[in-house]
């Protein structure tokens, strides 16, 4: 069943209307004036803390609880100004719906269903290129991973900001991503900077190619410490699902526990 749906809400003004004789204005009293500061603090008021602004958001995500999460924390318009038009859980839906509504911006996760964000990225490439309406592209993923940060905005993404960001940061960092900034969590720019600082490009590690990108997220946690539970909570997948992602590392790495792959992790910096 597809998952993508789009939003064709519009925010409307009213206008005002002016009535009265053609004669002079009356000299404003105090009540008047108390009159008009009420309707522009109320006024003020509803434009939001986005200061009246608004951007249009596709969420690109395979996880339905984490985009409703998402939604819950930044979609409530009149305070964020950010309107939710759009959702997909894998690359087809997304291209599908990012064609079919034009958003400002979309928070893209970058291991998805069908090729991954960075697949999303290649099939949206007019869209972005764009000059009157361009959409772009921010990812939001729990991968910290430099491959995945790099891949992505060789791509054409304009930042990079992983899913432990709070909800005002979020918005935040798509207000500026629509105003064309780059946006990366705190370390993660510093791998974008040394990717096109080198000439030289990055050695191919035929162990590491062997494993999916799921896999490789489970790989580095583990190497990190983290329990399966933790993992699995981290990943928004089950517990059974972590062990069987695990099983799968070892036996393509040829390793015995998660000891040696600790130790094959932090031997290639992954950690």
């Amino acid at each position: 069943m597809s998952e993508a749906h789009g939003d064709n809400r519009q925010t409307g003004s009213a206008g005002s209307e002016d009535a009265g004789e053609s004669t002079a204005p009356a000299e404003p009293t105090e009540a008047d004036a108390a009159g008009q500061a009420g309707e522009s603090a109320a006024e003020g008021s509803r434009s939001g803390e986005a200061g009246g602004r608004r951007v249009r958001v596709v969420l690109v995500d395979d996880h339905r609880m984490f985009r409703t999460g998402v939604q819950a924390e930044i979609g409530q318009t009149e305070r964020t100004g950010v309107e939710v038009i759009g959702e997909a859980a894998d690359v087809d839906q997304a291209v599908t719906v990012i064609t079919a509504t034009r958003p400002e911006v979309v928070l893209l996760d970058v291991h998805l269903p069908g090729g991954g964000g960075v697949e999303v990225l290649r099939r949206c490439a007019p869209l972005m290129a764009d000059a009157t309406r361009p959409v772009r592209f921010l990812a939001l993923s729990v991968s910290d991973a430099a491959e995945d940060v790099i891949g992505v905005i060789r791509g054409g993404a304009r930042g990079y900001v992983t899913k432990t960001i709070t909800g005002a940061d979020l918005v935040d960092s798509v207000f500026r991503v629509q105003d064309g900034d780059a946006v990366f969590s705190p370390r993660l720019a510093g791998f974008v900077l040394d990717a096109f600082a080198s000439t030289d490009a990055p050695p191919v590690d035929e162990d590491l190619d062997r494993l999916t990108q799921r896999e490789r997220e489970v790989l580095r946690l583990i190497a990190r410490g983290y329990a399966y539970k933790e993992i699995a909570k981290q990943l928004f997948i089950s517990v059974k699902t972590v062990e069987s992602h695990v099983s799968a590392v070892l036996r393509k790495l040829q390793l015995s526990n998660r000891h040696e792959l600790t130790r094959w992790a932090t031997a290639r910096r992954l950690v």
